[in-house]
Protein backbone atom coordinates (compact mmCIF):
# COMPACT_ATOMS: atom_id res chain seq x y z
CA UNK A 1 0.00 0.00 0.00
CA UNK A 2 2.85 2.32 0.72
CA UNK A 3 4.53 2.45 -2.62
CA UNK A 4 7.17 5.11 -2.18
CA UNK A 5 9.51 5.83 0.66
CA UNK A 6 11.37 9.06 1.30
CA UNK A 7 14.42 8.44 3.47
CA UNK A 8 16.50 11.42 4.54
CA UNK A 9 19.36 10.92 6.94
CA UNK A 10 19.14 13.23 9.93
CA UNK A 11 22.31 14.69 11.39
CA UNK A 12 23.06 13.61 14.95
CA UNK A 13 24.44 16.17 17.40
CA UNK A 14 28.15 15.93 18.13
CA UNK A 15 28.76 14.87 21.73
CA UNK A 16 30.90 17.00 23.95
CA UNK A 17 30.76 19.94 26.28
CA UNK A 18 28.26 22.41 24.96
CA UNK A 19 27.00 25.61 26.49
CA UNK A 20 23.42 25.25 27.61
CA UNK A 21 20.99 28.02 26.88
CA UNK A 22 17.86 28.88 24.95
CA UNK A 23 17.83 27.54 21.40
CA UNK A 24 18.63 30.14 18.74
CA UNK A 25 15.79 31.55 16.70
CA UNK A 26 15.56 29.36 13.60
CA UNK A 27 16.26 30.95 10.26
CA UNK A 28 13.23 31.27 8.03
CA UNK A 29 13.06 28.37 5.60
CA UNK A 30 13.17 29.24 1.91
CA UNK A 31 9.70 30.23 0.73
CA UNK A 32 8.60 27.41 -1.54
CA UNK A 33 5.38 27.94 -3.44
CA UNK A 34 3.69 25.06 -5.23
CA UNK A 35 2.43 26.14 -8.65
CA UNK A 36 0.59 22.86 -9.18
CA UNK A 37 3.03 21.19 -11.56
CA UNK A 38 4.51 17.79 -10.63
CA UNK A 39 8.01 19.25 -10.68
CA UNK A 40 7.09 22.09 -8.35
CA UNK A 41 5.22 19.76 -6.01
CA UNK A 42 8.16 17.37 -5.77
CA UNK A 43 10.68 20.18 -5.32
CA UNK A 44 8.65 21.76 -2.54
CA UNK A 45 8.09 18.47 -0.73
CA UNK A 46 11.74 17.41 -0.83
CA UNK A 47 12.88 20.84 0.29
CA UNK A 48 10.54 20.79 3.29
CA UNK A 49 11.44 17.24 4.31
CA UNK A 50 15.15 18.01 4.26
CA UNK A 51 14.46 20.42 7.14
CA UNK A 52 11.52 18.80 8.87
CA UNK A 53 12.85 15.27 9.32
CA UNK A 54 15.87 16.26 11.44
CA UNK A 55 13.70 18.84 13.22
CA UNK A 56 10.95 16.39 14.26
CA UNK A 57 13.48 13.75 15.30
CA UNK A 58 15.29 16.32 17.45
CA UNK A 59 12.02 17.44 19.02
CA UNK A 60 11.04 13.82 19.65
CA UNK A 61 14.27 13.07 21.51
CA UNK A 62 13.98 16.22 23.59
CA UNK A 63 10.28 15.97 24.44
CA UNK A 64 9.56 12.25 24.77
CA UNK A 65 8.47 11.10 28.21
CA UNK A 66 8.87 7.40 27.39
CA UNK A 67 11.64 5.48 25.57
CA UNK A 68 9.93 5.72 22.18
CA UNK A 69 11.74 5.37 18.85
CA UNK A 70 12.45 8.76 17.25
CA UNK A 71 13.84 7.46 13.95
CA UNK A 72 10.94 8.53 11.73
CA UNK A 73 10.25 7.00 8.34
CA UNK A 74 8.23 9.01 5.83
CA UNK A 75 6.20 7.24 3.17
CA UNK A 76 4.01 8.34 0.27
CA UNK A 77 0.97 6.50 -1.00
CA UNK A 78 0.64 7.43 -4.66
CA UNK A 79 -2.28 5.19 -5.56
CA UNK A 80 -4.69 7.09 -7.84
CA UNK A 81 -8.08 8.15 -6.54
CA UNK A 82 -7.16 8.47 -2.87
CA UNK A 83 -8.44 11.50 -0.99
CA UNK A 84 -5.92 13.89 0.61
CA UNK A 85 -4.90 12.29 3.88
CA UNK A 86 -2.02 11.93 6.31
CA UNK A 87 -1.53 9.45 9.13
CA UNK A 88 0.87 8.27 11.81
CA UNK A 89 1.53 4.69 12.84
CA UNK A 90 4.39 2.45 13.96
CA UNK A 91 5.87 -0.68 12.39
CA UNK A 92 6.49 -4.03 14.09
CA UNK A 93 9.75 -2.76 15.61
CA UNK A 94 8.17 0.39 17.05
CA UNK A 95 9.61 2.72 14.41
CA UNK A 96 7.28 5.67 13.77
CA UNK A 97 5.90 6.06 10.26
CA UNK A 98 4.40 9.23 8.83
CA UNK A 99 2.34 8.59 5.71
CA UNK A 100 0.84 11.01 3.22
CA UNK A 101 -1.16 10.48 0.08
CA UNK A 102 0.16 12.04 -3.09
CA UNK A 103 -3.14 13.90 -3.44
CA UNK A 104 -2.56 15.63 -0.09
CA UNK A 105 0.91 16.78 -1.12
CA UNK A 106 -0.50 18.05 -4.42
CA UNK A 107 -3.24 19.93 -2.56
CA UNK A 108 -0.76 21.99 -0.52
CA UNK A 109 0.17 25.42 -1.81
CA UNK A 110 3.50 26.01 -0.12
CA UNK A 111 6.18 24.58 2.12
CA UNK A 112 4.56 25.98 5.27
CA UNK A 113 1.49 23.80 4.75
CA UNK A 114 3.53 20.64 4.21
CA UNK A 115 5.67 21.42 7.27
CA UNK A 116 2.60 21.91 9.45
CA UNK A 117 1.07 18.57 8.34
CA UNK A 118 4.34 16.76 9.03
CA UNK A 119 4.69 18.38 12.46
CA UNK A 120 1.10 17.53 13.36
CA UNK A 121 1.46 13.85 12.48
CA UNK A 122 4.85 13.55 14.20
CA UNK A 123 3.34 15.09 17.33
CA UNK A 124 0.87 12.22 17.62
CA UNK A 125 3.83 9.88 18.06
CA UNK A 126 5.72 12.10 20.50
CA UNK A 127 2.56 12.53 22.60
CA UNK A 128 1.90 8.77 22.59
CA UNK A 129 -1.59 9.15 21.16
CA UNK A 130 -1.69 5.73 19.48
CA UNK A 131 -1.28 3.87 22.78
CA UNK A 132 -3.69 6.21 24.53
CA UNK A 133 -6.27 5.70 21.79
CA UNK A 134 -5.91 1.91 22.06
CA UNK A 135 -6.37 2.13 25.81
CA UNK A 136 -9.49 4.28 25.49
CA UNK A 137 -10.95 1.89 22.91
CA UNK A 138 -10.29 -1.11 25.14
CA UNK A 139 -11.92 0.61 28.11
CA UNK A 140 -14.97 1.52 26.06
CA UNK A 141 -15.32 -2.05 24.82
CA UNK A 142 -15.15 -3.44 28.35
CA UNK A 143 -17.68 -0.95 29.74
CA UNK A 144 -20.38 -1.41 27.08
CA UNK A 145 -19.76 -5.14 26.87
CA UNK A 146 -20.21 -5.46 30.62
CA UNK A 147 -23.39 -3.41 30.56
CA UNK A 148 -24.82 -5.59 27.80
CA UNK A 149 -23.96 -8.79 29.66
CA UNK A 150 -25.85 -7.58 32.74
CA UNK A 151 -29.07 -7.68 30.73
CA UNK A 152 -28.48 -11.31 29.78
CA UNK A 153 -28.30 -10.73 26.03
CA UNK A 154 -26.72 -13.25 23.66
CA UNK A 155 -23.03 -13.37 22.74
CA UNK A 156 -23.52 -11.66 19.36
CA UNK A 157 -25.21 -8.69 21.04
CA UNK A 158 -22.40 -8.42 23.60
CA UNK A 159 -19.83 -8.44 20.80
CA UNK A 160 -21.74 -5.71 18.98
CA UNK A 161 -21.83 -3.65 22.18
CA UNK A 162 -18.08 -4.13 22.59
CA UNK A 163 -17.47 -2.87 19.04
CA UNK A 164 -19.62 0.19 19.68
CA UNK A 165 -17.85 0.80 22.99
CA UNK A 166 -14.44 0.57 21.33
CA UNK A 167 -15.50 3.10 18.68
CA UNK A 168 -16.93 5.52 21.25
CA UNK A 169 -13.89 5.11 23.50
CA UNK A 170 -11.40 5.83 20.74
CA UNK A 171 -13.30 8.95 19.71
CA UNK A 172 -13.93 10.33 23.19
CA UNK A 173 -10.56 12.08 23.51
CA UNK A 174 -9.76 12.32 19.79
CA UNK A 175 -10.55 16.03 19.45
CA UNK A 176 -8.40 16.83 22.48
CA UNK A 177 -5.53 14.83 21.00
CA UNK A 178 -5.90 16.57 17.63
CA UNK A 179 -5.62 19.95 19.33
CA UNK A 180 -2.55 18.80 21.26
CA UNK A 181 -0.96 17.69 17.98
CA UNK A 182 -1.86 21.03 16.36
CA UNK A 183 -0.13 22.88 19.21
CA UNK A 184 3.07 20.82 19.25
CA UNK A 185 3.10 20.46 15.47
CA UNK A 186 3.02 24.23 15.13
CA UNK A 187 6.03 24.50 17.45
CA UNK A 188 7.90 21.84 15.46
CA UNK A 189 7.25 23.68 12.19
CA UNK A 190 8.23 27.00 13.73
CA UNK A 191 11.47 25.58 15.12
CA UNK A 192 12.31 24.25 11.66
CA UNK A 193 11.92 27.73 10.17
CA UNK A 194 8.38 27.51 8.84
CA UNK A 195 5.33 29.69 9.46
CA UNK A 196 2.64 27.51 11.08
CA UNK A 197 0.00 30.23 10.83
CA UNK A 198 0.46 30.25 7.08
CA UNK A 199 0.62 26.46 7.11
CA UNK A 200 -2.65 26.18 9.01
CA UNK A 201 -4.44 27.95 6.15
CA UNK A 202 -4.72 24.45 4.74
CA UNK A 203 -7.67 24.06 7.15
CA UNK A 204 -9.54 26.75 5.27
CA UNK A 205 -9.71 24.59 2.15
CA UNK A 206 -11.10 21.45 3.78
CA UNK A 207 -14.61 20.92 5.19
CA UNK A 208 -15.07 22.24 8.71
CA UNK A 209 -16.10 19.29 10.93
CA UNK A 210 -17.83 21.68 13.31
CA UNK A 211 -18.02 20.68 16.95
CA UNK A 212 -19.85 17.36 17.01
CA UNK A 213 -19.66 15.56 20.35
CA UNK A 214 -18.17 12.36 18.98
CA UNK A 215 -16.51 13.83 15.91
CA UNK A 216 -12.93 12.73 15.38
CA UNK A 217 -11.64 16.25 14.61
CA UNK A 218 -12.32 19.58 16.32
CA UNK A 219 -13.79 22.62 14.66
CA UNK A 220 -11.55 24.69 12.41
CA UNK A 221 -11.70 27.73 14.70
CA UNK A 222 -10.45 25.69 17.66
CA UNK A 223 -7.55 24.31 15.65
CA UNK A 224 -6.50 27.72 14.38
CA UNK A 225 -6.65 29.04 17.94
CA UNK A 226 -4.23 26.30 19.10
CA UNK A 227 -1.78 27.16 16.33
CA UNK A 228 -1.96 30.84 17.22
CA UNK A 229 -1.44 30.01 20.90
CA UNK A 230 1.64 27.92 20.09
CA UNK A 231 3.19 30.74 18.06
CA UNK A 232 2.45 33.28 20.80
CA UNK A 233 3.92 30.97 23.45
CA UNK A 234 7.16 30.53 21.52
CA UNK A 235 7.53 34.23 20.81
CA UNK A 236 6.85 35.14 24.45
CA UNK A 237 9.26 32.53 25.79
CA UNK A 238 6.58 30.32 27.38
CA UNK A 239 7.50 27.49 25.00
CA UNK A 240 10.46 26.85 22.80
Amino acid sequence: MLVAVLAITACAPIPGNQTQGPPPTPERAPVLENDGTPESTARTFIGVMSRMEPAVERECRQRRTQPINCDFQFVIDDRPGLEPNAFQTIDATGRPIIGMTLSLIAATRNGDEIAFVVGHEASHHVLNHLDRKAGAAAAGAVILGSIASVYGVDEATIEAAQEIGASVGSRYYSKEWELQADYLGAIMALNAGYDPMNGAKFFERIPDPGDHILGSHPARAARLAEVRRAVDDVRSGRAR
